[in-house]
């Protein structure tokens, strides 16, 4: 249960700070910009992970949370309830910001700037790399050593200051399925929870080959 609660308020404070900042600076005409909202996201994660990493493995995210037991280093009794814990404070998170700020149209959802498929393409790539950092800095499902969740912010700031502009630099199915069912804006929502999920599950593919031991525990 100390987990589950965890993975709440770390999912919750995820996308409130993050999907947050994007609402913040449309309400505000811009203050944050483009590089603001990058660093929050990747702030977010690190002071996250630094807070209940040793405690449920911060996953934050249905998609690492897959990745871990497809990769035989996580539970597969854990899976669902992670996936609830995560889904109940995303969407806190998002019912609390429609509070604060009403007429806000999308409340940070995940919305591509070109065509679906240029932001499906993307979002696999970029979960891919998220999750291929995260297996090699964590021990079996929780990060490990003071540097992995500096490596792991690091990783999605960066994802999101290069890619935000095209796809909203996602990683994160239910990062982006709460605001889109909250805000209404679930038109392109499929692509985000099928390619976030997909990137991850390639990442562990890819690792077993590169890096075994570290990747797999040495289980498969």
């Amino acid at each position: 249960m100390r987990n589950y609660i965890s993975e709440i308020i770390g999912t919750f404070f995820l996308v409130f700070a993050g999907c947050g900042a994007m609402v913040v600076d449309t309400y505000s005409g811009g203050a944050l910009g483009h590089v603001g909202i990058a660093m929050t996201w990747g702030l977010i994660v690190m002071v996250i992970i630094y807070t209940i990493g040793d405690v449920s493995g911060a996953h934050l995210n249905p998609a690492v949370t897959i990745a871990f037991w497809f990769a035989k280093r996580f539970k597969g009794k854990d899976v669902l309830p992670y996936i609830i814990a995560q889904s109940i404070g995303a969407f806190l998170a998002s019912f609390t910001l429609k509070v604060m700020f009403p007429l806000d149209e999308t409340l940070g959802a995940s919305l591509p700037s070109g065509s679906w498929e240029q932001s499906f393409i993307m979002e696999v790539i970029l979960t891919f790399l998220l999750m291929y950092v995260i297996l090699n800095v964590s021990s079996g499902a929780k990060e490990k050593g003071i540097m992995a969740g500096t490596a792991i912010g690091a990783t999605v700031g960066l994802e999101a200051m290069f890619a935000g502009p095209v796809c909203g630099a996602s990683m994160n199915p239910i990062r982006s399925i709460a605001p889109a069912v909250v805000s209404g804006h679930t038109e392109y929502l499929w692509a985000y929870i099928v390619a976030t999920i997909l990137g991850a599950s390639l990442a562990v593919l890819i690792c077993k080959f590169t890096r075994k031991e570290q990747c797999c525990n040495g289980d498969c």
